[in-house]
């Protein structure tokens, strides 16, 4: 989302400035250019040439450096974003009364494109009356505030006033200034990960899923600009973008519910959670003690999930995806028939590093109309996103 992109970084005086370093090599590493200023002040706290060296630009700090003239106007024009972080407040106050004693101040008096602060401060600073009115005043001017973090302070205080985390930051940027509008107004359902099926109160039947595909997929589809829920199983993943809805649920028929209630809802459905396809006929209501004789489990089928969505499908694009062992295509195949899926994605535990637990993956998928693609290994990430592009050409086409 964030390749080709100009990022202005604009770093002021405040102990969070070494958390601009490692700001400036993710937004790298997603493909952005990144240029750096600096307030004169901010150098006793981050050094020029790091960040010089990283960015592989100039750190601009003074607008008169010997015979040069930094042109503050053509800066703000060049950013298709200008990222304050972190923003002291110092120049917060400076910012809210219109000063320009600093190049950082005079390219942002004359940027002409959006521009996102994230302050950092100690707590008493943050909650001071006449900070919130300059964090007010800057609102109204249009400025997007990414909001400070609660936590360890320099002072050794703890509460409100961290700058929020790199990572966050380069979510927040990509959420509220990237997205792109293929998806935009378009409801997408994305279950995720395990089903746990309860024996007694402390054990269950479950299997190896990490949800990391479902997440990859929902990221993918929100990134594209659909309003995306996840109906997720027990999993350790957490959301990139505030905006993604999440369900959590822990068994088959919670999953099964929550997706038929939100069914008629949906313009997309991407079913690749790993659903128990049995459960105990029976759960016990005290723990099972061990004893000398084998125990013996009466299996039960659950509901399918993907068929029922597809007996009620009405307009709605329909993903299913297949683990398997065996028989692979001819499986998948009969499956995108049977569940009158659109597409099926096919996953075979045959493939190194592919399936449940890896951060990468290895997937064929099939549609309707008897073609097919296949992904060579990659992240999972990057499987989540040739998905997404197949299923806008093939919805959208």
């Amino acid at each position: 989302m964030l390749k080709s992109k100009k990022i202005l970084l604009g770093i002021t005086a405040s102990i969070a400035a070494y958390k601009s370093i490692l700001l400036a090599r993710l937004l790298i590493k997603e493909g952005a250019e990144v240029k750096v200023i600096m307030t004169p002040a901010a150098r006793d706290f981050v050094s020029p040439l790091v960040l010089s060296t990283l960015t592989q630009n100039k750190v601009l700090i003074d607008i008169f450096n010997a015979d040069e003239w930094s042109n503050h106007v053509m800066l703000g024009r060049w950013a298709d974003v200008m990222l304050i972080a972190p923003l002291s407040c110092n120049t917060l106050a400076k910012m809210a009364h219109g000063e320009c004693d600093n190049l950082l101040l005079a390219v942002y008096l004359s940027a002409t494109c959006p521009i996102a602060i994230a302050p950092a401060m100690d707590e008493d600073m943050w909650h001071h009356p006449s900070t919130k009115n300059n964090i007010a005043t800057l609102i109204k001017y249009g400025n997007i505030l990414i909001n400070v973090e609660s936590g360890e302070l320099a002072s050794g205080l703890i509460g409100e006033g961290r700058m929020a985390e790199p990572g966050d930051i380069v979510s927040f940027l990509k959420e509220n200034f990237f997205r792109k509008n293929i998806l935009k107004n378009q409801k997408v359902l994305v279950t995720a990960g395990p089903t746990y099926e309860p024996l007694d109160p402390v054990r269950f039947i479950g299997n190896l899923s990490s949800g990391k595909m479902g997440f990859a997929l929902a990221e993918s589809l929100y990134e594209n600009g659909a309003d995306v829920t996840i109906v997720s199983g027990p999993v350790h993943q957490s959301k990139k973008y505030k905006g993604i809805n999440i369900i959590q649920v822990n068994t088959a028929e919670e999953m099964y519910n929550a997706c038929m209630q939100l069914h008629n809802q949906m313009d997309i459905e991407v079913m690749a959670a790993a659903v128990a396809d049995y459960k105990p006929a029976e759960v016990a209501t005290e723990k099972i003690k061990k004893n000398k004789t084998d125990l013996s489990l009466q299996l039960i089928k659950t509901k399918d999930i993907l068929a029922s969505l597809g007996t009620k499908k009405v307009n709605q694009f329909l993903v299913g995806f297949a683990l398997e062992t065996n028989n692979e295509k001819e499986n998948a195949l009969s499956k995108l028939k049977s569940k009158n899926a659109d597409m099926i994605v096919l996953n075979s535990l045959k493939d190194e590093r592919a399936g449940f637990g890896f951060d990468t993956n290895k997937v064929s998928v099939f549609f309707t109309d008897e073609t097919s693609v296949e992904f060579s290994l990659a992240t999972k990430k990057e499987i989540a996103n040739n998905i997404v592009q197949l299923i806008i050409q093939k919805k959208y086409a």
